[in-house]
């Protein structure tokens, strides 16, 4: 797997370049500023990025303006933000495409390589990992997207859980039922968002984003 890294500190940017080259990825470009992210993506072809979003010189948006113009260059380019920071408005930037690939983890909560890397898989694999606090705070601001709000509140426990990336296992121990439960649960969020039948990946892709994004 092929990896852009951009993220302006040199020794988190090293640390994140050895322990993703530990787990077998391939670090095709790590650089320090908006304008090189830009240029390694259109360059390198990865397939994924992981980038932080304040960058120099303004340290304010520059990371994903230049997530956000490879994204439209290369639709559907799987983006995974790596912030100290809940950006609110850049997150939903991100989400508006209404496509998968997508991440928002936040630095001071990473505590496990592993489970860091799996998050990078995932949204190269074209699904979704989501900080429970980057979830919390785009909640509070939903406007209510009217297919949204006929979902129970169990429904939205397990549609909240699917965005962190959680597989229906983990949803279940996480929620102390069975996977059966879970699947029903997922059923009917699929149907109450309109989301016809096609690969699930996909559809809970989908529904996340919808969950999300309105």
């Amino acid at each position: 797997m092929r990896v852009v890294i951009a993220e302006d500190l040199f020794l988190l940017r090293d640390g994140l370049t050895r322990m993703l080259e530990a787990h077998g990825l391939q670090i095709t470009s790590a650089v320090d500023n908006g304008s090189d992210l830009l240029s390694a993506i259109r360059e390198d072809q990865p397939d994924v990025a992981i980038v932080d979003v304040r960058l120099p010189p303004t340290f304010t948006d520059e990371g994903l303006r230049a997530a956000l113009t490879a994204r439209k260059e290369q639709p559907g380019l799987p983006i995974l933000v790596l912030s100290q920071y809940v950006e609110q408005l850049y997150a939903r930037e991100l989400l508006a495409g209404g496509t998968g690939g997508i991440g928002y983890l936040l630095k001071d909560r990473v505590f496990d390589s592993a489970q860091f890397v799996d998050a990078v898989r995932r949204v190269a694999g074209g699904g979704t990992a989501m900080d429970p606090e980057v979830i919390s705070r785009l909640l509070a601001r939903n406007s209510g997207n009217n297919a949204i709000t006929t979902l129970s509140p169990r429904e939205r426990e397990v549609l909240a859980l699917m965005a962190e990336g959680r597989s229906n296992a983990a949803i279940a121990q996480r929620l102390v039922i069975t996977e059966r439960a879970v699947a029903k649960h997922t059923a009917s969020i699929f149907t109450k968002l309109d989301l016809q039948p096609s690969d699930d990946d996909n559809r809970r892709v989908l529904a996340v984003l919808a969950y999300l994004g309105d």
